[in-house]
């Protein structure tokens, strides 16, 4: 009865007293407990205060209180974005002791709503990565197959929504990092616009391209979780006052009327044969329902893994300053104790070893090869060389989306070139990884809204089948087109 479940069924059973809040909530923790030591989606549980606000919800049901769409809807949410009092460590052990002292504007909003916050997800260390192999607690697994990566950097999230070990998720996009997991595990994932939602308490890599979004099972519920998150924040200079409209009172006809772009340098190979062919029958799923498809270049595209491999690392350098190991650090106060996970830390006693002991052994390997790169090209000497050239790089790469938006509402793409690889594939070969944004990264150098929506239903991969997503890229602030195209797609194929 509560497995599979989607943010509008649950409301419909909720509503019609199928079953209470708490029965679903408690339902999701025991397959969580049962599941995920394999599975490794979650680095912490809320169990305590999530049953307690389920059964709050229940109480207040039974007196008549009509409840919203997110009421009792059971969340995750990658352990990046901060909820009071639980742990936010970033899956690093740098912040292995840090419980958020506020909530996220994110978070804010959806208790608002009465959602239940179940567990915090597990990621790439501080966002840094594509496979989630490099959180420093454990590796997240595809849920498809144990043997191969999730994506990243919110593998966690991803990994629990298709594996349903939670309804929906909230996960963080600089790169991909929604839209890549979400296909390489079969679910929905949207990077909004850049600027759509709040950024206040997320725990920044790089601030002119990170964005929060959702990972649901249905391109509906992500239009749910969208338009309760989104909004102006007095906390984020960023955030925009911007009024959505509303997808789903568009209709087919009206949808229709969109032209759908295909950039060719996207095409032109490096595809593997499974993305190739699924992506080929999806246009081909598009011109049976009518849609007029255009061919169009995006000549820069080429720069962008260079630009955001330069662009990207020189904000994380400066981001990650402020974890000096005395304001956030291993040793709250510079004491000894023990952590959550069981390790055990001696007493620090100078600024040398301050600095040795908390950045030395709480940064892992890829961070740290970023901080080291973003301060290289933001040196004396290099900046002109490399940082400043990116930034000129990522103009051209906006303005190409800026000319293609005027021949044609909407774009077309892969998400990933491949389909999810093998755990250890990729992890010695930092630039092979990094290609996995080869398709995702220019969508966030241009603030452009993107999302990820599976080929093929969920029922089509239980023959061990890996999925595959195709991307929807939408001009500035028109996500309602992308979603209802999604949804469109979603309805008539899935």
């Amino acid at each position: 009865m509560t497995e599979n479940l989607t943010i509008k069924k649950f409301h419909d059973g909720l509503a019609k007293k199928k079953f209470s809040a708490i029965e679903v909530a408690k339902d999701y923790f025991s397959r969580i407990k049962s599941a995920d030591g394999k599975l490794g989606a979650y680095l912490s549980l809320n169990e305590e205060r999530a049953l307690a606000d389920a059964e709050a919800l229940d109480f207040a049901i039974g007196e008549g209180e009509n409840i919203g769409l997110l009421a009792g809807v059971p969340l995750a949410v990658k352990d990046n974005i901060l909820i009071k009092g639980l742990p936010a460590t970033a899956a690093s052990k740098i912040l292995e002791y840090y419980r958020a002292s506020y909530d996220a504007e994110v978070v804010r909003k959806l208790r608002n709503e009465h959602a239940i916050f179940i567990g915090k997800t597990n990621m790439d260390e501080f966002a840094m990565g594509a496979s989630t192999e490099n959180s420093a607690f454990k590796i997240a697994r595809n849920p498809h197959d144990h043997t191969r990566v999730p994506g990243g950097s919110s593998g966690g999230s991803a990994a629990a929504v298709a594996a349903d070990l939670a309804i929906a998720a909230l996960g963080s996009d600089t790169g991909g990092s929604i839209r890549q997991p979400a296909s390489f595990c079969g679910v929905v994932g949207l990077k909004p616009t850049y600027g759509a939602v709040s950024r206040s308490g997320l725990i920044a890599m790089a601030s002119s391209m990170d964005q929060i979004g959702p990972i649901t099972k249905t391109v509906e519920d992500a239009a749910i979780l969208f338009r309760a998150i989104t909004g102006k924040d007095r906390l984020d200079a960023t955030s925009a006052e911007t009024e959505f409209e509303d997808f789903e009172n568009t209709s087919p006809e009206t949808l229709r009327a969109l032209t759908i772009g295909l950039p060719g340098e996207y095409f032109a190979g490096g595809l593997s044969k499974e993305v190739s062919s699924e992506i080929e029958r999806v246009i081909e799923k598009f011109k049976a329902l009518k849609f007029m498809f255009k061919k169009i270049s995006l000549p820069h595209a080429k720069y962008a893994i260079p630009c955001y491999y330069l662009s990207m690392p020189a904000e994380v350098s400066s981001n990650l300053a402020r974890f000096e190991g005395i304001r956030y650090g291993r040793n709250e106060n510079l004491k000894s104790q023990t952590s959550p996970n069981g390790h055990s830390s001696g007493r620090i006693s100078n600024l040398q070893e301050i600095y040795f002991k908390q950045r030395g052994a709480g940064f892992g390997p890829e961070v740290k090869r970023r901080i080291i790169l973003g301060t290289f090209v933001l040196s004396s000497g290099y900046y002109d060389a490399y940082y400043e050239k990116a930034q000129r790089a990522r103009m051209l790469i906006k303005q190409d989306f800026d000319e293609a938006f005027a021949d044609v509402d909407v774009i077309l793409s892969p998400v990933a070139p491949t389909t999810a690889f093998k755990i250890g594939e990729k992890i010695d070969d930092p630039l092979a990884m990094y290609l996995s944004d080869v398709f995702t990264g220019s969508v966030n150098l241009a603030g452009l809204p993107a999302i990820s929506i599976p080929t093929k239903p969920s029922s089509a991969l239980a023959t061990k089948e890996l999925p595959v997503g195709f991307q929807l890229i939408g001009k500035h602030f028109r996500e309602a087109d992308i979603l209802g195209l999604g949804k469109l797609y979603e309805r008539t194929f899935l």
